[in-house]
This record gives structure tokens, C-alpha cells and sequence, in this order.
């Protein structure tokens, strides 16, 4: 099977004459299932639909779009699989200097805010065509939304963009629903009644069991209304409980409906086996390729959906927290695909999804009530109903371990460290071929931090859950004969994250002897909670007042204090240091962070004062000790004494 079309060329070699669907993208045209448009175009395709890419439109040029002339039905956007201003920033807010998307990793291939832009520049062009947007940019601003790089609350997507219709979350079921109305001859302002769809309407009258949240402009100038309107949404994000959500926006309101249902095992199964060429087009061969297909395509995508719950993740917000996978068959179907490329070499990267050990839903509840809109299935601790067991994930580990051609299966993507504790049968096993089969020199697994008020405002364990895991892991390598290391994923600057906090954190890398080549400091993107809290100050699910950091000289500090042996971060450790009155941290010991420069001799003076200031107290306790000590003594002579 050929890719799409991208030109008129291709769509003429077809045999086509036009297009049903003219799909503009933001990223190359990758056709592998790791990338969203990939997945919807083929799903279209599939359902007998004619499809035609515009992959990074030059949206300076109108004539860009129309390469396809006018499409039969209309026009799909997707801004790409990250988030553009993701892609173009770091969280300093610094222009990135590549963008993996793209082909040669060359940045600005896109444009900032690109669901916007590429909405205005169709709709330029066609006054009255149905425009259809979906991707991560704009299921997560679906509703009014604090925006970190402008530091403002924006109205919805839906709202700035002028598109007719919003797919938020994973989209097949919707887009064929969409494209099925639209061949019916429904126009689209009358769609409004597919789930996982959000849209815009003068009037209410026909909208039914919905809550109502409040408005654009008073989230927008009230951080308690923005509160209170984010809980409301991140608690009806499941589809069997979810009640449709209502937001005013000046004369207009915002309606997104319930999510859908997540797809069947079946029905994953039969996404991911749609004949994808599995690589980029071949068009970006001259230009270096597209450097993000070689994380995914020797890797295996086996689940969807999250239950763990982290504060800091959109995931609740697009892919939801019921967990579905795909067969054992299908994946070796897959994995035997692999095998049979010419650049397999025989290790399969990956075998995982947004958290590798999750292979079922959390509990039987689930399927028939939804998940539970209070209460988190791991935080603070693993819930009773829970069912923590890999026995699934083993057996499918192994099969793909024994495949003829495989040298090695790694297990890349998270793992959730508390999730493997609280499997009491098969938790130990799993840490077993975890470790004999799966790693290569090092696992990554994310703790995120130490400080049990950070922790509890991430939705994280506290940090002995971890170090149980950490001994568990150690044990094991040791029982095996390996050196095998573990690397923490740590982020700075978490809402209640103080310096103290972040010292405290230094300090635990120290202990355990880790090399932090990479760290994250925290960065607010629509449809977290955490991104809730930095921007209000509050915990929404409380309302109480936390510590927010968000000077760009702490954070700075914040971020060099997890890799204080860096020379480049000497001054700003320091500084740290000395703010927190730890002089303690400063020397030669074993403990200390960082040792004064040579030529940093007021820094020194400080040092040597302060360790001149802790003998002497030592001394002076000791001494103390000594005459109590001696008063005990003739004490205890005394009621000796008087006892003869």
C-alpha cells in the first residue's frame, strides 16, 4: 500500500480527481502508527474515504492549502504530535534549535499556535467549507485555558481558531462519525451529538444534562472561578460518568460533549494493522529524513490510557484513565513485520505505551461504573480494588523475546515502580526478567522527587515506596551478577516546591551517588492539574493556598541544585546555599554539594567560620556532656551512699 497523497501528482496517479478530506498537518508526513494523523488518515482510508495530506504548509501562502483544489467534505487539522509551542520552546520560554517533526530536524517549519493559523489561512481561502481540527494542541485547549508563553487564560481553541467542529482525545471513532454525518448531508453546525466533539452554539435549547462552569471572562479574571471550573473538568473525563460541560464565552457557548468510549482490544488491534508504511515519506529522504521515527519504528505501542493519575500529565485529559491493549497477536504480528526490515538488527526498542505495565483496567469496576472522579487508584496509596498483575506482560515478554530474529526486547517507556510493589504474586517476577531480559546497562524510572509535600501535590508515592523498589532492584542484580544502575527522573520547580525542597533533593542525589545528565523543570501545559496550581496558587481539589515558584532566577536555582556538580551551575548552587543558611553543604565532606573556588575567597572565609563556629559548639557540648556526666556520677555515689 502507497502512502497518501501529498500533491496533485500523487492524487492523479490514484486516478482521483479530488480528495474527500484535505488533511493539513504540522508535522512531515510520517505514515507510522506513533503519529496521530497517520492513524486518522488510515481510518478514513479504510472506511472508504478519500484522503490527501498538506504536511507543513507554508501558511505565509495561501496557495499552499489548495494544492487538492476544494476537498468533497472539508478540511482535518492537526498541529502535530507534540504541542507547537512545546516544540518551539523550552520551559525558559528560549527558542528550540530543532524540531524532530520535521524533516532534517530543521525548526519553524510550523507556526506558533498552528491549529490558529492553518483555521485562518482555510478559511481565507474557503469562506463556507467545514473545518475539523483534532491533535493534542487542541484537545487540551478545548475549553478556556491558562497559556504558559503568553501567561494569560485563552478562550477555547474552538473559539480563537473559528473551526466548526473540535475532536478532543483519540479520534477514530469520532472522525468517522464526523465524515459519515457530512456524506449524509448534514451541515455541520447541525453535528453536535458525537461524543469526544466539542462545538460552539448561540443557544442552548437543545442542549441537555450538561453543567454549566464558569465563563471564559470570569476564569479569565478570577483564579478561584478558573479553580473551580478545571476540577469540574478534570472530574468528568470519564465517558460512563462524564456530564457534558458548558462554558460561556461572550454571547456563545462552548459544549463538549461526553468523551468517547475507548476503542475494544479488538478494535486497537485492527487500528494498529492498517498498512502503514511505517516510515517517512520518501520525499524527506534528500533532506536528512525525520529524526523522530527512530525512537518508534522498532517499537511496539501495546496500551492506551493511564490510571496512574500524575498531576503533571495531560494524559487524563486526552487519552483518559481506562487502560485497553492490544492482543499478544497482533504484536507479534507487528514484531514479525519488524523482523523482516531490512534495518532491524534485532532489538526491539520498546514494548510499552504511556505506562509499559499497565495491561488491563484497573479494576472490574471500571468497565461497567468509570473510573472513580475522587479518588486515584495509586495515590497516595494503591486502592483495595485494585488488580496489580503482570502476568500478562511477562508472558507477552517473553513471546517477543523468542521470536526467531530477536536478539533483545527493552522495555523503554515508564514503568510504574508503586504499580510492580503492590503485584504481591507476580510483582518479584516481573523485577526478575525486568532485570535479566529487558534492560540495557540502565532502567529509567521517574520518583520526581523526595519531599513528601511535593510528592502528595505531584499525585506521587512517598519516597520509601521508591526506595523499596530501589532495594528490590538492587537485590535482584546482584542475585544475576549484573551491574545494572537505575536513573531517576526528577523535576524542579513543581507547584510546593520550595528551595528548601530542592536542596533536600540535591541532597538525595548525592546520597545515592546519580549522574543527572538530563533534568526537567517543571512546564505548565494546558490540561493538568498541576498547571491548575501553578498559575492559580491553589490546589483545585482543596482550594487551599500552595507555594508557587515562579521567578525565572529560583527556578533557575531550583533546576542547578539536581546538577550541582556541574561547574557551569557553581554560582547559582551557591547562591542556593547560602539563601538556605546551608553552610554545611559547602565544603570537602562527603555530604557537601559543592567546595569553594579557589578564587572564590570570600565564600572560603565563610567556610572556615562556619567550621570553626561547629567545633567550638561541638567542643562546648562535649564539655557540657563531660560535667553532667560528672554530676550524674557523684549523684549516683551519693544515693549509694545513703543507701548503705
Amino acid at each position: 500500500m502507497a502512502f497518501l497523497p501529498i500533491s496533485q501528482e500523487d492524487m492523479r496517479n490514484r486516478g482521483w480527481d479530488y480528495v474527500d478530506f484535505a488533511y493539513v498537518i504540522g508535522d512531515a508526513y510520517v505514515d507510522h502508527h506513533s503519529f496521530g494523523p497517520a492513524i486518522i488518515s488510515r481510518v478514513l482510508e479504510q472506511h472508504g474515504y478519500r484522503v490527501g495530506i498538506i504536511s507543513q504548509p507554508d501558511w505565509h501562502n495561501l496557495k499552499a492549502f489548495s494544492i487538492f483544489g476544494r476537498p468533497r467534505l472539508g478540511f482535518l487539522i492537526s498541529s502535530g504530535n507534540i504541542d507547537p509551542m512545546v516544540n518551539h520552546y523550552t520551559v525558559a520560554k528560549r527558542r528550540r534549535k530543532t524540531d524532530a517533526y520535521s524533516p532534517g530536524g530543521e525548526i519553524g517549519l510550523r507556526p506558533d499556535r498552528a491549529t490558529i493559523v492553518y483555521a485562518n489561512c482555510i478559511r481565507r481561502l474557503y469562506k463556507d467549507i467545514p473545518i475539523v481540527a483534532g491533535g493534542i494542541e487542541a484537545s487540551l485547549r478545548r475549553l478556556a485555558h491558562y497559556d504558559y508563553w503568553d501567561n494569560r487564560v485563552r478562550a477555547s481553541i474552538l473559539h480563537d481558531s473559528g473551526v466548526d467542529l473540535l475532536l478532543y482525545g483519540m479520534g477514530e471513532r469520532s472522525v468517522i462519525e464526523v465524515a459519515q454525518a457530512l456524506e449524509a448531508g448534514i451541515p455541520i453546525k447541525e453535528i453536535t451529538y458525537i461524543n469526544g466533539s466539542v462545538y460552539q452554539t448561540a443557544s442552548l435549547e437543545n442542549v441537555y444534562d450538561y453543567i454549566m462552569i464558569d465563563s471564559f471572562e470570569e476564569v479569565r479574571e478570577d483564579k478561584q472561578a478558573y479553580a473551580r471550573a478545571f476540577l469540574i473538568q478534570y472530574r468528568n473525563q470519564d465517558p460512563l460518568t462524564a456530564k457534558r460541560i458548558v462554558q460561556p464565552h461572550g454571547d456563545t457557548y462552548v459544549v463538549c460533549n461526553m468523551p468517547q468510549m475507548p476503542l475494544t482490544q479488538q478494535e486497537l488491534d485492527d487500528v494498529y494493522e492498517l498498512p502503514y508504511e511505517r516510515t517517512y515519506h520518501p520525499v524527506y529522504e534528500k533532506m536528512g529524513g525525520v529524526p523522530a521515527i527512530q525512537e518508534v519504528k522498532f517499537s511496539l505501542v501495546s496500551n492506551r490510557g493511564c490510571f496512574g493519575g500524575c498531576n503533571f500529565c495531560a494524559l487524563t485529559f486526552h487519552q483518559g484513565r481506562r487502560v485497553t491493549c492490544r492482543s499478544h497477536e497482533s504484536l507479534l504480528r507487528e514484531a514479525k513485520k519488524m523482523i523482516n526490515d531490512p534495518d532491524f538488527k534485532g532489538y526491539i526498542h520498546d514494548v510499552g505505551g504511556p505506562t509499559a505495565n499497565f495491561r488491563s483496567p484497573a479494576c472490574k469496576k471500571q468497565e461497567k461504573e468509570g473510573v472513580c472522579p475522587g479518588r486515584q487508584c495509586l495515590f497516595p496509596s494503591p486502592c483495595p480494588n485494585m488488580e496489580a498483575d503482570h502476568r500478562d506482560y511477562i508472558a507477552l515478554l517473553r513471546r517477543l523475546r523468542n521470536l526467531p530474529g530477536v536478539k533483545k526486547v527493552f522495555i523503554r517507556s515508564g514503568l510504574r515502580f508503586d504499580y510492580i510493589l503492590a503485584d504481591k504474586t507476580y510483582g518479584d517476577a516481573f523485577i526478575h526478567e525486568l532485570c535479566k531480559y529487558h534492560i540495557s546497562g540502565q532502567l529509567k524510572v521517574a520518583p520526581e522527587h523526595i519531599s513528601p509535600n511535593v510528592l502528595q501535590l505531584m499525585g506521587k508515592p512517598e519516597n520509601h515506596v521508591f526506595e523499596r523498589f530501589v532495594k528490590k532492584y538492587e537485590e535482584e542484580n546482584k542475585r544475576l551478577g549484573k551491574k545494572q544502575y537505575l536513573v531517576p527522573y526528577l523535576i524542579s520547580s513543581h507547584p510546593g516546591s520550595t528551595l528548601k525542597d530542592a536542596i533536600a533533593l540535591a541532597e538525595y542525589i548525592k546520597k545515592g551517588g546519580h549522574k543527572m545528565d538530563q533534568v526537567q523543570d517543571f512546564y505548565p501545559t494546558p490540561g493538568t492539574l498541576s498547571t491548575c496550581m501553578f498559575y492559580t496558587g491553589l490546589d483545585p481539589r482543596t482550594m487551599k493556598p500552595i507555594y508557587v515558584t515562579k521567578d525565572p532566577h529560583e527556578k533557575a536555582m531550583q533546576r542547578a541544585l539536581m546538577q550541582f556538580d556541574n561547574p557551569k551551575n557553581y554560582d547559582l548552587v551557591k547562591e542556593a546555599l547560602l539563601r538556605e543558611k546551608r553552610l554545611d553543604l559547602i565544603g570537602y565532606g562527603s555530604a557537601c554539594l559543592i567546595a569553594p573556588r579557589a578564587d572564590d575567597y570570600p565564600l572560603r572565609k565563610q567556610v572556615e567560620e562556619y567550621q570553626k563556629q561547629k567545633i567550638n559548639y561541638g567542643h562546648r557540648m562535649m564539655g557540657g556532656q563531660k560535667r553532667t556526666n560528672k554530676k550524674q556520677s557523684n549523684s549516683k555515689k551519693k544515693r549509694l551512699n545513703r543507701n548503705c
